[in-house]
């Protein structure tokens, strides 16, 4: 090894050598005498050894280590004894300046020395803490290895090197070994232990540290204590975490940032707010640790006031602006929404790291500004910042979600020229990125080609086959990942039951739930969400709602997702007592009332009859936004309200909100269903020029439909013409439907023939049809098109209405008596109601067309059936248009209330009877407070 550079000083402190080395000789002197000044020889020399050691000691823990060397080297010029205390003295100054250098040389001179200094166990032992301190795992462990006598320094230098290299097992074994050596650790030991249990998540053997700390008298001092709260956090045992806090007679700053993090990383934002503001309150000063902790639970439940006086006090408390403050920040204003505050703070960072890139690159992701991510992503390479896992995944993320398949592509290619392809986070990005740009080839291409890929790998390809409906290779994949030793968790198992209701096979998906249960596997949060979303969206709504009721029973608190899938089942069955039922145990759970859940409750009372409700949800948001827009627009035109539609659609501007393509549908809906053509000319208009909207089928649709019921089909015909797209049969359909109106047999028989290219099994069209030969008194023509559908087996769907009594609910279709036994006459009317002789309720027929008025439902206590009962004819709620004629009934002691439903007469929706079952769920949600009544 080369030899230390250090030059001697240019003037010594001390006599020269040759003074104490060789004394004057004296032809008189005497033995006595030679020997009298050899001992003041080594006394000197001995003085100057001290002061050597001394100002040595004194220069190491002042940082001064060359200084200190350079006096070593000194000493060796002037032939001085070393002794191991200096060697151990400068090795321990290497260690407080991390010099690693420095104490690989000065090693070096301690094998040269000899056995004697290089087997001293003050020195090895000085070794192992040296490279231990410096994280060169290898040589302090080998050192450790061949000591001649292990100590508690030795022991404790190596524990705490495993926990910083993430050893924590190893660790643990050494504090195990330890113990059994003889040797008890003591308070400095101790958090190493811990940190490694907490690390683990191994809460039992932290308990047993724990009790070992109290039988030791430990419990007292700040450094151990605060170990403890930090590993009952990370074990998640926040209620032992907070009684050590409360217990410990002295607190320092790393105390209450471990809780702080503790309650943030078990989701208890709201405490970890409560301790920040206490920490104020007893006058603790935070740091950047602390603000990061307090902001990360202001973004992670959207507390934008607390975050942005958290803000407040890192400015006000003069923290610098470091990575660690300025990510956190920048999370926060990122998760808030607010990604202009978020660019002022990354822009006022002198230092930024890649991290702080990534949040920046993942804020406009996570809000759809791929534009400004990749602008940022430029930014960055600029600066000669290198892309990480992290990065490549934020990208892939905003290739998927904005289905940008050649983005994808692109950034797959950066991971394969950079070697990134094989890390798993970013495998499991390019595989969810190739799944929702509907390249499900590519995606297990990649799935096939990781070795070894982990959980979250298997889970994110299992989720790809589920969203495309592929049940089948779902299951496959299933099965594999336990054949190869992957045990499925709750993810995989939603992921399946996910993939089979999205194929429309329910009774499988069922199956698949009560599997996981009998397993011992609970279904959480997101598997309840699942079933309650999959059976509304495949038409079983009363299992649906039966579903969401035994999601309460099993201890699950729904939220906001799971209100959103029951009010759809609500809806489709227009069961508006249940669906208010609902709204009101959302209040009563302090459910925040986001934009999602406020724009399904104004769905569900429009579409169940009740706009009045609907307004009222509406006017209650405060900061509203576009989709809410559209659901009152879209609610208003279901009701016949265009001008109140079209009120509302003007008011976007003035709140500066932009339409989209959903609000044009909306409000071009109302004004084809009211006749208003010159405003749906001016809408349509607006949309292309004003918004830049390209018009899609559905808008067409619209115009098409608004100008053949007005009678204009000579027009209709040449926007048919004009359009873009291959017309559809609900244009053809709303076409053929006007021909009926100006008795137009040519058209209607043309687009007769259309519509058996596209539909020639949908009865509907053959029956608008023969209404149209009708119409024109062509009996002849009529007789022939049911021969027609006779001889094709096509029958016409009649429309149906249903009532629930009690626990059950009864179905009545149109042109049919229940039972075989009803009868129009024997129901009469009164002012307040309806009644019946025999307390058998009948369905009145509505008109049929125009208007729906004050439509009379059925309803009949079987319990009591000689008692008469009484129905409310709800007059205030009145559908307008002809396509809107489907309505059903709530009975609750005998009173019957209407709630109206979307049905199209053109095509008519099949109704799914409902499972009779004993409807639990119904008499529960109905004896909650009803707040909306």
């Amino acid at each position: 090894m080369a030899s230390l550079p250090f030059t001697s000083p240019a003037k010594p402190h001390f006599l020269p050598l040759s003074r104490l080395s060789k004394p004057q000789d004296s032809p008189k002197s005497t033995q006595t005498h030679f020997t009298k000044l050899q001992e003041h020889a080594n006394n000197h020399q001995i003085s100057y050894i001290n002061s050597y050691f001394t100002q040595i000691s004194s220069l190491c823990k002042q940082g001064q280590v060359r200084e200190a060397v350079e006096l070593f080297t000194e000493m060796e010029l002037r032939n001085l004894r070393v002794q191991p205390e200096i060697y151990g003295e400068l090795l321990q100054g290497c260690v407080y300046e991390r010099d690693l250098s420095t104490g690989r040389q000065i090693h070096s001179r301690i094998i040269k020395s000899g056995e004697f200094i290089a087997r001293n166990e003050y020195i090895e032992t000085k070794l192992v803490i040296f490279y231990a301190k410096c994280d060169v795992y290898c040589v302090a462990s080998r050192m450790f290895c061949v000591v001649s006598e292990k100590n508690v320094f030795s022991w404790a230098a190596i524990i705490g090197l495993n926990c910083r290299m993430g050893f924590c097992e190893e660790a643990l074994l050494g504090f195990r070994e330890m113990m059994e050596s003889g040797f008890l650790p003591d308070n400095f030991v101790v958090p190493n232990a811990l940190k490694a249990c907490g690390a683990l998540q191994w809460f039992a053997l932290g308990k047993g540290v724990h009790g070992y700390v109290l039988k030791m008298g430990f419990g007292g001092c700040v450094f151990v204590a605060s170990s403890l709260v930090d590993m009952y956090g990370k074990c998640g045992a926040l209620e032992n975490a907070r009684k050590v806090f409360d217990r410990m007679p002295e607190r320092n700053l790393v105390t209450w940032n471990s809780l702080i993090v503790g309650y943030v990383q078990n989701g208890m934002n709201e405490e970890a707010i409560k301790v920040f503001y206490d920490m104020r309150v007893e006058g603790v000063e935070p740091t950047q640790v602390t603000m990061s902790g307090f902001l990360s639970a202001s973004a992670n439940i959207g507390a934008l006031e607390e975050g942005q006086q958290g803000h407040g006090v890192a400015v006000v408390e003069g923290l610098v602006l470091n990575t660690i403050l300025g990510s956190s920040i920048i999370n926060f204003y990122s998760k808030v929404g607010l990604m202009q505050d978020a660019e002022l703070v990354f822009s006022s960072m002198l230092e930024k790291d890649v991290v702080t890139w990534n949040l920046i690159i993942s804020g406009y992701v996570q809000i759809g500004k791929v534009e400004q991510a990749l602008s940022v992503c430029h930014r960055m390479r600029n600066e000669n910042v290198r892309f990480d896992s992290v990065t490549l995944a934020s990208l892939m993320s905003a290739s998927a979600d904005t289905a940008n398949l050649e983005l994808g592509k692109a950034g797959h290619c950066y991971c394969i020229r950079n070697g990134l392809d094989s890390d798993i986070v970013v495998a499991s990005s390019i595989v969810d990125m190739y799944a929702k740009c509907k390249r499900i080839d590519c995606a297990r291409l990649v799935f096939d080609s990781i070795k070894k890929g982990d959980l979250v790998l298997w889970n994110t390809m299992l989720a790809a086959y589920a969203e495309l409906g592929l049940s089948g290779e779902a299951l496959k994949l299933f099965y594999r990942m336990q054949l190869e030793s992957m045990p499925p968790n709750e993810i995989s198992w939603n992921s399946v039951i996910l993939g089979f209701f999205k194929n429309g096979q329910v009774n499988e998906a069922k199956d698949m739930f009560l599997q996981m249960q009998a397993i011992g596997i609970q279904p959480n949060l997101v598997t309840w969400t699942s079933l309650v979303s999959g059976l509304a969206e495949n038409g079983f709504a009363y299992e649906a709602i039966f579903a969401f009721q035994q999601m309460q029973e099993a201890g699950i608190r729904p939220n906001a997702v799971s209100i959103v899938s029951v009010l759809s089942a609500c809806i489709d069955i227009a069961l508006l007592r249940c669906g208010k039922a609902i709204h009101g145990y959302s209040i009563r759970q302090a459910l925040f009332l986001s934009i999602p859940l406020a724009t399904s409750l104004v769905d569900m009372y429009a579409k169940c009859g009740n706009i009045d409700q609907a307004q009222k949800v509406f006017d209650i948001v405060k900061q509203k936004e576009l989709p809410i827009y559209n659901a009152m627009i879209s609610s208003y035109a279901l009701h016949g309200q265009a001008v109140e539609a079209l009120a509302l659609y003007s008011s976007l501007e003035g709140e500066g909100i932009k339409p989209d393509g959903i609000t044009f549908t909306n409000a071009l809906y109302a004004c084809s269903h009211s006749g208003l053509v010159n405003e749906g000319l001016e809408l349509f208009v607006d949309m292309v020029s004003k918004y830049h909207l390209k018009p899609s089928m559905v808008h067409y649709g619209c115009m098409v439909n608004l100008l053949s019921r007005c009678g204009n089909l000579d027009e209709a015909f040449k926007l048919i013409a004009s359009m873009p797209y291959e017309p559809d049969a609900r244009i053809f359909g709303s076409l053929l439907a006007a021909c009926r109106e100006k008795n137009k047999i040519e058209p209607a028989e043309y687009l007769f023939e259309k519509l058996m290219a596209l539909e020639p099994n949908n009865s509907g069209n053959y029956v608008a049809l023969s209404n149209t030969y009708a119409a024109a008194g062509k009996w002849d023509e009529v007789e022939n098109v049911r021969q027609l559908m006779k001889i094709k087996g096509l029958m016409k769907i009649p429309g149906c209405s249903w009532i629930q009594i009690g626990e059950e609910s009864h179905v009545f279709v149109a042109g049919r008596y229940p039972f075989g036994q009803w009868t129009q006459e024997e129901i009469f009317y009164s002012g307040n109601g309806i009644y019946s002789g025999n307390g058998i309720f009948s369905e009145l027929r509505a008109p049929k067309i125009g208007m729906l008025g004050n439509k009379i439902l059925p309803s009949r206590d079987f319990k009591n059936p000689d008692q008469h009962l009484k129905a409310k004819a709800v007059k205030k709620n009145t559908i307008r248009s002809k396509a809107q004629l489907t309505n059903a009934t709530s009975l609750k002691g005998g009173l019957c209330t209407q709630q109206l439903g979307s049905y199209t007469s053109s095509t008519p929706k099949p109704h799914r009877p409902p499972p009779k079952f004993k409807y639990a769920h119904a008499s529960s949600l109905q004896k909650q407070a009803d707040y909306w009544s």
